[in-house]
């Protein structure tokens, strides 16, 4: 996960506080130089680091702070709204034009990611916002760039608009919204030639696109693992071009963080989207909040119910809450809830969303193995249909029989029908107390089962 040991340094730092019922100047003075070690070591530039860990301690030295019935939490408070207004405050959206099509411009250097996360952005606008966006081909000069562009638009089905390798990119950006206007595209998203580094030929270049297509917006697409150098070429870009946003790519990966802390501050240009992960839906919208209260340990439950909605069929859901309430929820029910979840991304990373996960005991640090995930999986597809719909029938010469299928043992067959059927007696359990609950008034429903 994106800032995992500058997260661990400031919640192990703020553990320290939480608890007590007084906090002096010297308590703050002392964890401010604990956030401050952390930040630098995060690749956070310093300038920001300096600024923010003076506000902070002005803030949290104040009366209205130490003398508060929580001082600690008082003092956590004021660093999650510091994090989060250094993050750019609020969400920034894309802009929409007043007449479509709304033309964004996608740029950077060779190797951050770009045309892909110009498919994954068309993705996201088609699928997320109902949009019709056209994926335009500008890099003339990285061999394989138009077919790479092409590739992507076929894999997500989305057009793409090419003039092959012979024609300027700035008659090709010309050419394509006027080929979007006459077939109704709502977004015109232009794939640009990147470099190895910036030169002047290149800039020349945007700066053409720039001015023949006045674009919406110009986003900077920059790999997050690189740190400081991050915010160094979004600097670099945003005073040749203006930028009006900048996507992070590679943020779930073991980055350090420093460059979405450090951008906003350094360039005035606001983050509009991360990429969390390889797959083609992996693009989110970036907002300041839900990121600082990740980075502090408060979980981030809206990312979280916001991926239920999405990925969770609700009808489905209410039927598998149906069966789960009059206890028969089988094996292929089993197997469809957690392709559902599993559909939401990464369970290590829905896990880190929930508030307080962190502080449970072996929870804080937990790797889900999705290997052995996979493992349940096979087993439960060595069963057949019987079987999984009545997993009592499965006797010893059953167990083995599905333990050889699916490339497991014995005992972990065993464990999962235990497991299964103990959790079953759970529901059961369950369903008697919210029965009471309901009576008296009360009321509950199963996580994402259905509203």
């Amino acid at each position: 996960m994106a800032f995992e040991s500058l997260a661990s340094r400031l919640q192990s730092t703020f553990d320290k506080l939480r608890g007590k019922g007084k906090v002096t100047e010297e308590d703050v003075t002392k964890a401010m130089r604990e956030v401050r070690l952390a930040l630098l070591e995060a690749d956070v530039n310093f300038k920001v680091v300096k600024e923010f860990v003076n506000r902070v301690k002005e803030r949290a030295i104040g009366q209205d702070v130490l003398k508060s019935l929580t001082p600690g939490q008082q003092v956590i408070k004021v660093v999650n709204d510091e994090l989060t207004e250094l993050m750019g405050g609020g969400q920034s959206k894309l802009a929409v034009a007043s007449r479509p099509p709304t033309v964004v411009m996608m740029v950077g250097l060779q190797g951050a990611g770009k045309t892909t996360t110009t498919g994954k952005l068309a993705n996201y606008l088609r699928g997320k916002q109902n949009r019709k966006p056209l994926l335009v081909a500008c890099d003339i000069y990285r061999p394989a760039a138009i077919k790479q562009l092409e590739v992507v638009g076929k894999q997500l089905n989305i057009p793409v608009f090419s003039m092959g390798d012979k024609v300027s990119p700035v008659e090709i950006a010309r050419a394509a919204i006027a080929h979007a206007k006459e077939q109704h595209f709502d977004y015109v998203l232009i794939d640009t030639a990147g470099r190895l580094h910036i030169d002047e030929t290149l800039m020349g270049e945007l700066q053409e696109i720039k001015e023949a297509t006045r674009p919406n917006e110009i986003l900077l697409v920059v790999d997050a693992m690189t740190g400081q150098d991050a915010v160094n070429v979004a600097e670099s870009f945003n005073n040749q071009l203006d930028l009006t946003g900048v996507v992070l790519t590679k943020l779930d990966g073991d980055t350090k963080g420093g460059a979405a802390l450090s951008v906003k501050s350094v360039t005035g240009t606001p983050i509009k989207f991360v990429g969390m992960g390889e797959k083609m839906d992996a693009l989110e919208p970036f907002h300041p909040d839900r990121m600082a209260s990740r980075i502090l340990g408060m979980g981030d439950v809206l990312t979280l119910i916001e991926k239920a909605q999405i990925d969770v069929d609700e009808v489905k859901a209410k039927e598998l809450e149906r069966k789960m309430r009059n206890a028969e929820f089988t094996f292929e029910d089993f197997l469809e809830q957690m392709a559902q979840v599993r559909k939401m991304g990464p369970l290590d990373e829905l896990l880190n969303m929930m508030p307080g996960m962190n502080k449970i005991k072996g929870m804080k640090d937990l790797k889900v193995d999705e290997s052995a995930l996979n493992r349940v999986e096979a087993i439960v597809r060595s069963m057949t249909t019987q079987e999984k719909q009545q997993p009592e029938i499965i006797n010893s010469s059953r167990r083995k029989r599905i333990a050889k299928g699916s490339g497991t043992t014995v005992q972990e067959v065993n464990r999962l029908i235990k497991q299964f059927e103990d959790m079953r007696k759970m529901m059961k359990q369950f369903t008697k107390m919210t029965d009471k609950a309901k009576k008296k008034g009360g009321g509950f429903r199963f996580p994402f089962f259905g509203q």
